[in-house]
């Protein structure tokens, strides 16, 4: 199998050095020349993941000619809110036959739209075609060769097993999972959770506060997919639990980062710039919030994070509505 893979950041190299270790002839396309170079002369990204070593088989390429020709699978590891005006000249050059598996964690503002919708729109790619990776995948983790496994989702069973099957390997491993708009939820929603404990964190609070908006979290995003038609098992698995506990619990989180710099003080301005990379919740929090709106769900978690980051709310204004909202039954 031939794997191209766009974006040369921490997790889209990642994953491409996952599928050359998996065996598949994997070329990672970035528009940073510097990055390129470094990857195809040390087999080295300092930029993105240190000092960890890439395998030798694994070449890297600014030319996305180059890098879809002749692909049998296309993965997409792209900030999520300027992926549409990235991607939007390559879709001639994308192989009519290639699975395209979205590696990116987001819901588009305005449209709402997952990832894998807004690739199929805009390069006119069939549902059946499509693909999703979700997961606790930590790249750094990962590029490390630490055991890790991910959701595979895809809207048929076969396209989930080609897209599992090209990037299992002795330190990654995929479970398939066809329930695609309930695994890209989860993971464009624990993003948003996971500011929203760095919030938490950034004010001093412990473990307590932690696990209560994991927890509270997790219900948001069920009640969400829920109304979604997404499948109730998804929630409790890998790309729902799975991913929010990794994403909430770990300084490699940039979301987390993100929220705990918040919470000791900083602008949100100077937040963004010191968290470095791309902090997806910031962006999908808006859209989240919005779409929950549309289908009538309460997402006061979601809401809470809008407003102090895009409100300018006091935090411990938010905090302080948050706990005085009424009492009810675990499950409602």
């Amino acid at each position: 199998m031939k794997a191209a893979v766009l974006g040369v950041g921490s997790w889209g190299t990642t994953f491409a050095a996952v599928m050359a270790d998996a065996g598949a002839d994997t070329v990672v396309w970035g528009r940073d020349a510097s990055v390129v170079e470094q990857i195809n002369s040390s087999h080295r990204n300092p930029t993105y993941l240190g000092e960890v070593a890439l395998p030798d088989a694994m070449v890297a390429t600014a030319d996305v000619q180059e890098a879809l020709d002749g692909a049998d699978l296309v993965a997409v590891a792209l900030p999520a809110q300027r992926l549409r005006s990235i991607v939007a000249d390559f879709a001639s050059h994308v192989p009519g036959d290639a699975i395209v598996a979205s590696l990116m964690k987001g819901i588009e503002v305005n449209s709402h739209l997952r990832m894998s919708e807004v690739l199929g729109e805009v390069w006119g790619v069939p549902e059946d075609r499509l693909a999703v990776v979700s997961g606790p995948n930590l790249a750094h983790e990962i590029a490390s060769q630490q055991p890790t496994a991910t959701v595979v989702a895809a809207s048929t069973q076969s396209v989930a097993n080609r897209l599992a099957e090209a990037c299992q390997n002795s330190y990654f491993r995929p479970y398939t999972n066809i329930d695609v708009p309930g695994v890209e939820l989860c993971g464009a929603y624990k993003n948003v959770i996971a500011v929203a404990v760095g919030i938490t964190s950034g004010r001093g609070f412990g473990h307590n506060t932690t696990a209560t908006i994991i927890t509270r979290g997790l219900a948001e995003i069920a009640r969400l997919g829920s109304a979604l038609g997404a499948s109730a098992d998804t929630f409790s698995g890998l790309a729902g639990m799975g991913d929010l506990i990794a994403t909430c619990a770990s300084p490699l989180s940039r979301n987390h980062r993100l929220g705990n710099y918040i919470g000791e003080g900083m602008s949100l301005e100077d937040a963004i710039a010191r968290t470095g990379g791309t902090a997806e919740g910031y962006q999908s929090s808006l859209s989240i919030s919005e779409l929950a709106a549309q289908h009538g769900v309460d997402v006061p978690i979601c809401d809470a994070v809008v407003a102090m980051l895009h409100g300018g709310h006091p935090i411990d204004t938010i905090m302080a509505a948050l706990l005085a909202r009424p009492r009810k039954a675990e499950g409602e």
